[in-house]
């Protein structure tokens, strides 16, 4: 830039104006999944440290995906998404006793409810005495 005989404080207050693409749905769910700090990663993250393991399948990326799409978010909405189904059993995680495995399935997304959970053990019933 200084070979032109322009000095780097005057180029960046230059009125700049760039269009830019939709994202679409398969942008998305590579944001979604590819990059290092990707939401996805931060969640299974958050999970493991209760030593639960988060699943979130195929079926439900492109739901996730389709949704902010539909809200026209774009990448912006995909945490509010995944935070909507999320966070009630982010909460609920201290005190749930040998949940091994959350699975978030295109259902939970398109329905707004809530993910499956899977126990290591099954709670034991009591038997009935005769």
């Amino acid at each position: 830039m200084l070979k032109f005989g322009l000095i780097p404080e005057f180029v960046g207050r230059l009125p700049v104006a760039a269009t830019l693409d939709e994202l679409d749905e398969a942008a998305l769910i590579q944001i979604l999944v590819e990059p290092k700090n990707a939401l996805i990663k931060q969640y299974q993250k958050m999970f493991r440290m209760e030593t639960v393991e988060l699943e979130i399948r195929e079926p439900a990326l492109r739901a996730i995906a389709r949704k902010a799409l539909a809200r026209k978010t774009g990448a912006r909405g995909l945490r509010s998404i995944l935070e909507q189904v999320l966070l009630d059993i982010m909460y609920d995680l201290p005190s749930l006793s040998n949940l091994s495995r959350v699975v978030v399935d295109e259902s939970t997304i398109a329905n707004d409810g809530k993910p499956l959970l899977m126990f290591a053990d099954p709670p034991k019933m009591a038997a009935a005495h005769s």
